[in-house]
C-alpha cells in the first residue's frame, strides 16, 4: 500500500473509500425518499393535513438547491476529506433535529437544514471517487458511490417506513442520523488525506456558470429527469385507482423501481466509460419509451411492475451526466459537480408539478406517463443541442487564424 504524502498513514484501498462514500449516499437516499412515505404519520402527530405536511418535502428540496452552490463555492479550498466530514455532520444534525421537531414550523426549518449539505456531499464524493481510479473507469467509480442512494430505495426506505409505523415516525429520522454518524467515522478512517486546493476561490468556482456547456448539461438533467418523478410521485395513487390492487403491493412496486434504478445506474456507468455521449442519448431514449408505455401497462399489476422497472432503469442517466459535468466545467469542478444534484431536485419538483397539472385537467393518472415521455425527450433535445454547439466550437478552434 502506498503512503499518503506528508503522513505515515497508509492509503486505504479504493473499494473501502467508495464504500464509505456510498454509506453517506445511502443515508441521504433514505431520508429523501422515506420522508415521503412517513408524511401521513408526522402530519397527524404535528396536527396538520397531508398537503401542508408536503411542504416539509419541498423544504428539503429547497435546501438542496440553495445549499449546493453556496457550499461548493466557499468550500472548494478545503481538503475534500474535511469537507465531506463537515457535510455529514450538518446532515446528521439536521435529521436529528427533525426527529425532535416540536411543531410544523420547526419541522420546516430542520428539513431545510437537512437538505443543505445534500448536493455538495454528492458532488465532492463524486470527485473523490473519480480521483481514485483511471479515467476510463471514473464513471463506474461514481456509480459505486451513487449505488448507495439507489439501494436506499430498495432497502433503506422500506425499513425506515416500517420503523416509522412500528415505533413512530421520529425513529425513521433517528436511523438516518445514525447512518450519517457512521459515514463520518468511515470517511475519517478511509478517505484520502488531501491538502485542499489553495488556488480555489468562490470566484473561480462561480466561473463554471459562465460556461454554456455546464448550463446545458444541468438543464438536460433538470428536464430529462423530471419524467421519472412525474410517474414515481403518483404511482401509489395509480395502483389504487387504475390497477385496483391492495395497498400491500405499493412497497413491492417501489422496491422494483429501486432495483431498476440500481441496475440502470451500474449499466449506464459501464457504457459511459466507453462512450459517454452515446450513453446519455441512449438512456434518455430508453426513458422516453418506457414512460410512453406506462399508460398502456398500468391496468395490470404484472405489466405495471415491468413498466416501473423499466422507468427506474432510466434513472441511470444521473451518473453519465455527472461525468459530463467534470468534462465541461474546467477548473470549477466542485461547484459543477454539486449543481448536478440541484438540477436533480429541480426535476423532482418539475415532474410532479406538471403531472399534477395533467391529472387536475382531467387527463387521468396515467397521463403522467405522457408528461414524463415529453420531459425525457426535452432533456434529449437539450443534450443534442449541447453536442451540436460543442462540435461547432471545436471546428472554429481547429481553423487556423490567417
Amino acid at each position: 500500500m502506498e503512503l499518503t504524502m506528508g503522513t505515515s498513514r497508509p492509503t486505504a484501498h479504493p473499494a473501502l473509500v467508495l464504500f464509505a462514500l456510498s454509506v453517506g449516499a445511502f443515508a441521504i437516499g433514505t431520508t429523501e425518499f422515506a420522508s415521503m412515505s412517513l408524511l401521513p404519520f408526522f402530519a397527524h402527530d404535528l396536527g396538520i393535513d397531508a398537503p401542508t405536511a408536503g411542504h416539509a418535502i419541498s423544504a428539503y428540496a429547497l435546501g438542496v438547491v440553495a445549499g449546493a452552490p453556496v457550499i461548493a463555492a466557499f468550500g472548494a479550498r478545503l481538503p475534500r476529506r474535511t469537507l465531506l466530514i463537515g457535510l455529514m455532520a450538518m446532515f446528521a444534525i439536521g435529521n436529528g433535529l427533525s426527529a425532535l421537531s416540536p411543531s410544523y414550523g420547526w419541522m420546516l426549518v430542520f428539513r431545510f437544514l437537512s437538505g443543505v449539505p445534500h448536493g455538495a456531499y454528492f458532488g465532492v464524493a463524486a470527485l473523490v471517487a473519480a480521483s481514485l481510479v483511471p479515467i476510463e473507469r471514473r464513471t463506474q467509480a461514481i456509480a459505486r458511490v451513487m449505488s448507495g442512494l439507489t439501494v436506499a430505495t430498495v432497502v433503506g426506505v422500506p425499513v425506515a417506513n416500517w420503523m416509522g409505523q412500528a415505533m413512530g415516525w421520529r425513529s425513521g429520522f433517528i436511523v438516518v442520523t445514525t447512518l450519517a454518524i457512521a459515514t463520518m467515522t468511515l470517511v475519517a478512517l478511509y478517505a484520502p488525506r488531501d491538502a485542499g486546493d489553495p488556488k480555489a476561490s468562490p470566484a473561480r468556482e462561480l466561473g463554471a456558470l459562465t460556461r454554456p456547456q455546464v448550463w446545458l448539461t444541468l438543464l438536460t438533467g433538470a428536464i430529462g429527469f423530471g419524467g421519472l418523478f412525474a410517474v414515481y410521485t403518483y404511482v401509489a395513487s395509480t395502483m389504487m385507482e387504475i390497477t385496483h390492487v391492495s395497498p400491500s403491493w405499493v412497497p413491492v412496486v417501489l422496491a422494483i423501481f429501486g432495483i431498476g434504478l440500481t441496475i440502470g445506474n451500474l449499466v449506464a456507468a459501464w457504457c459511459a466509460d466507453r462512450s459517454l455521449k452515446r450513453t446519455v442519448i441512449g438512456v434518455t431514449l430508453w426513458s422516453a419509451a418506457a414512460l410512453a408505455l406506462f399508460p398502456f401497462m398500468a391496468g395490470n399489476i404484472w405489466t405495471l411492475c415491468l413498466s416501473i422497472f423499466l422507468i427506474g432503469a432510466g434513472g441511470g442517466l444521473g451518473t453519465p451526466l455527472q461525468a459530463r459535468l467534470m468534462d465541461v466545467s474546467g477548473d470549477a469542478q466542485t461547484l459543477a459537480a454539486a449543481l448536478h444534484h440541484s438540477a436533480f431536485n429541480i426535476a423532482n419538483a418539475l415532474g410532479p408539478w406538471l403531472g399534477g397539472l395533467s391529472i387536475a385537467a382531467g387527463y387521468g393518472l396515467t397521463s403522467t406517463g405522457w408528461i414524463g415521455a415529453a420531459l425525457a425527450l426535452g432533456g434529449l433535445g437539450i443534450f443534442l443541442l449541447s453536442i451540436m454547439l460543442e462540435r461547432r466550437t471545436d471546428r472554429l478552434v481547429a481553423v487556423p487564424c490567417e
